[in-house]
């Protein structure tokens, strides 16, 4: 059962559809760790053209869902309580699985380092079990 809905999401994160990238919270360590799900749907406006045809989410909105379940984590934190996290790098991302529409993304951040407003999380996405995407991802609040 989800512990967080979209709406909930919403009061912790800026983002709004259909750059809202995140249905659900699983589970959430604020400042530790946090697991999201994605729910892909075949109307998501991308893929209209990414593929016509052949239709598979764009690797730069995985890593972007990434981003977003770790700032949960981070913006989750009483002292960050209405702050923003933007990116400030993706390292080491690798994409090793097409996500389709009708895929379940289950996306989960740890949180690896943080000094002052910067920190890295270590990130992975997965559909059924299986690795779609992995990457290390630097934040600055602001």
């Amino acid at each position: 059962m989800s512990i967080m809905t979209t709406q909930e999401i919403m009061e912790i994160l800026p983002h709004r559809h259909p750059f809202l990238l995140i249905d659900t919270v699983e589970e959430l360590e604020p400042g530790v760790r946090v697991v999201a799900k994605k729910n892909v749907t075949f109307d998501e406006p991308y893929f209209a053209g990414h593929f016509p045809g052949n239709p598979v989410m764009p690797g730069v909105l995985i890593i972007e869902a990434l981003a977003q379940t770790g700032a949960v984590a981070i913006l989750s934190q009483p002292e960050w309580k209405g702050k923003t996290a933007y990116f400030a790098g993706i390292d080491k991302a690798k994409f090793k699985k097409k996500v389709l529409p009708g895929d379940t993304l289950i996306l989960e951040t740890e949180i690896i380092k943080v000094k002052g407003p910067i920190g890295i999380g270590k990130a992975v996405a997965r559909v059924d079990g299986k690795l779609a995407c992995s990457a290390e991802l630097t934040f600055a609040i602001g």
